[in-house]
């Protein structure tokens, strides 16, 4: 009997990375002479997976997301794994944004995984469970060349394997 592997696609993102990165990315605000005086703060809520940034205005704002993606990019974050939110004005002549952390994929986004690989006519089967794929096959070559098919696709959304046997 032929022996099955398998892996899954997930999109899951370390916490603990997020929370170096943001910490980081204060430590730069508070040392940079454009955002002395500002009002700007990122705050991290790691309960709902959200970073809220507060800043004077559009410009600075600009500034402190290019900021936190570097920091972000640094630890291996994926700046797919951010979804921005509105900007919105406040009472003090700020504006804030909401910028939402993913973890686990949609099922939208689980459809268009396992649409892309049955367009790929590889033997393999792919099975969505809960928010991830499951690849499965009968040979690990037709494995990797999914896995290398879903790194070269540009996706919207971030993906990364797991439990690869």
């Amino acid at each position: 009997m032929a022996q099955a592997f398998s892996f899954d696609v997930t999109s899951k993102v370390k916490m603990e990375e997020v929370h170096n990165a943001v910490n980081q990315s204060l430590k730069e605000l508070s040392q940079r002479f454009d955002f002395k005086d500002s009002k700007s703060e990122i705050e991290l809520n790691q309960k709902e997976s959200t970073i809220k940034i507060v800043a004077d205005d559009d410009l600075k704002m600009k500034n402190i997301i290019e900021i936190l993606k570097l920091r972000l990019a640094k630890r291996d974050i994926s700046p797919k794994a951010l979804e921005f939110g509105k900007v919105e004005s406040s009472f003090q002549g700020t504006v804030t944004q909401v910028v939402k952390i993913q973890s686990g994929l949609s099922s939208e986004q689980c459809k268009e995984i396992t649409k892309f690989i049955k367009e790929l006519k590889l033997k393999v089967q792919a099975s969505i469970q809960d928010s991830q794929v499951r690849v499965s096959g009968a040979k690990k070559d037709d494995l990797q060349t999914v896995m290398q098919a879903l790194r070269e696709k540009d996706l919207s959304f971030h993906i990364e394997f797991a439990n690869y046997r």
